[in-house]
């Protein structure tokens, strides 16, 4: 079982829900990156999503584009994140998944980025852009590596496909909550509900909501249907916002832990 399912499993025994933050590398700085993992982890996230920076992110909002123009302009580049996770792995058994388009990864050649990948410490790969149908192409590398390939399903994801999707996941499945790009509008909790009762039906994988999410309050009606959840946009604009102070470090982990609070269980 990979680090991605015993934390699910740990969290499953103890009632919980999962706790999954996106940061994009190298915003401000792969530094900066590195100094804000740990943070997060202290403060209660249990899975981490490494989002690498690619020109033409055109799934995610932005506040997520800004990011990643930033980062890219300063240098930032796939083989400096696997590197960074190299050294975050040394001080952590968090669960980290690479989020990315597939472009970086064809360019930096999928064998070899497989290999690294394992070697440096990922568990799981999100690939925005791979659809079902071209993900072998990737996956002849990934699996043998045994990188989690984490799958999207979308609102409009017909019965049919989504069988076919949740036959080939691992990891968990990814639950878009909302039409459109991250971070822009905020999901229909109760249209949300619905979708997740539909994929239980063809998977026993652990099933994570995500796209508009930001506060406490979304969070934990997000959560009462999902097995875990996931912040993104508001996270990053976190680390923008605060990316000249010291304390830096202390505003995310106070976000983080605020949003780990409203997914604890209540009495």
């Amino acid at each position: 079982m990979s680090r991605i399912g015993r934390r699910f499993q740990e969290l499953r025994e103890k009632g919980e829900k999962a706790l999954i933050l996106y940061l994009t590398a190298g915003d401000p700085s792969l530094e900066k990156t590195l100094e804000i993992i740990p943070a997060l982890e202290a403060a209660g996230a249990d899975l981490l999503e490494i989002g690498v920076p690619f020109s033409d992110p055109t799934a995610d909002g932005p506040v997520i584009q800004a990011a990643s123009r930033r980062t890219l302009r300063s240098g930032t580049t796939l083989a400096g994140i696997l590197d960074l996770i190299g050294t975050v792995r040394r001080q952590t058994e968090i669960p980290l998944i690479l989020f990315s388009y597939y472009n970086p990864i064809w360019v930096y050649g999928p064998e070899r980025f497989s290999r690294t990948a394992q070697a440096a410490g990922v568990d799981g790969v999100l690939i925005v852009d791979l659809p079902l149908e071209e993900a072998g192409e990737l996956r002849r590398y990934t699996d043998p590596a045994d990188l989690d390939f984490i799958s999207l399903v979308a609102p409009t994801t017909g019965s049919q496909r989504l069988a076919a999707i949740a036959a080939r996941a691992r990891g968990f499945i990814y639950t878009i909550s909302v039409i459109g790009i991250t971070g822009t509008i905020a999901p229909e909790l109760t249209v949300l509900d619905r979708r997740v009762a539909q994929i239980r039906k063809v998977t026993d994988l652990p099933l994570v909501a995500g796209f508009g999410l930001s506060d406490p309050d979304q969070v934990r009606s997000a959560a009462r249907s999902v097995d875990g959840v996931v912040v993104g946009s508001a996270l990053v604009q976190r680390i923008h916002d605060f990316r000249h102070r010291k304390d830096l470090t202390r505003q995310v982990g106070v976000y983080a832990r605020q949003l780990k609070r409203a997914l604890s269980p209540r009495p």
